[in-house]
């Protein structure tokens, strides 16, 4: 499987239209015979890229005092969490500031209020914050979520997951892709013989279909 899935994400990358900013490049999985109304069927997996993203990731924090200071030293974006209320009762402030972040964090304290007000936005896009403790550092986590994908099917029998960019070698797209496969592959049932199709594709180029053989 691994050569047949090289080869897709070197023809993706090859017949894919010139564009002028760096494409990512997405792995999609179709299911099947999996009963995806049962949760515990569902895939929900957070995949740390051995190659990493290959774009920065956007990190936001819901923070006050030192726990702000210290993620505004990691480079993370602090949110004021006063403003959570506020944000809840604008749906569409807060789906562009859902849209603008990979990831979210968030002091303990202020889940539960992200929850009532937010969750609602966050929630089905995967981007409920991670709690952060007093003890830990933010930066600390921000760091690791640099190389970290989230692949989850939720009720649908298809889905994606990020591999990289175009700006990346093909031994680390592929490094990637193979990770983000064996993840998926080991959640499932009957592994590969649950696997309807698997393609590869560039952000704007058409799909590469891998042969699935079960």
């Amino acid at each position: 499987m691994e050569d047949k899935i090289s080869a897709a994400i070197k023809n993706a990358i090859d017949n894919a239209p010139e564009r002028k900013f760096v494409e990512s490049i997405e792995f999609s999985f179709t299911i099947k015979d999996v009963d995806l109304k049962n949760p515990n069927n569902r895939i929900q997996e957070e995949v740390r890229l051995p190659s990493g993203r290959g774009k920065d990731v956007k990190v936001a924090m819901f923070a006050t005092a030192d726990a702000a200071q210290k993620a505004e030293a990691a480079g993370i974006h602090v949110i004021d969490p006063t403003t959570i209320e506020d944000l809840g009762g604008k749906r569409g402030d807060a789906k562009r500031l859902a849209n603008r972040f990979d990831f979210f964090l968030s002091e303990v304290p202020h889940m539960g209020l992200i929850g009532r007000h937010l969750g609602v936005v966050l929630g089905p896009r995967g981007k409920m914050p991670r709690p952060v403790p007093p003890v830990v550092d933010p930066g600390v986590i921000a760091q690791g979520l640099q190389s970290t994908v989230v692949v989850k099917s939720r009720d649908k029998i298809t889905f994606h997951a990020p591999i990289g960019t175009v700006s990346q070698s093909h031994e680390d797209l592929v490094k990637n892709a193979m990770e983000i496969y064996n993840r998926v592959i080991g959640k499932l049932e009957r592994g590969l013989a649950n696997i309807r199709t698997l393609y590869i594709k560039t952000s704007m180029g058409p799909s590469q279909r891998i042969e699935v053989v079960n």
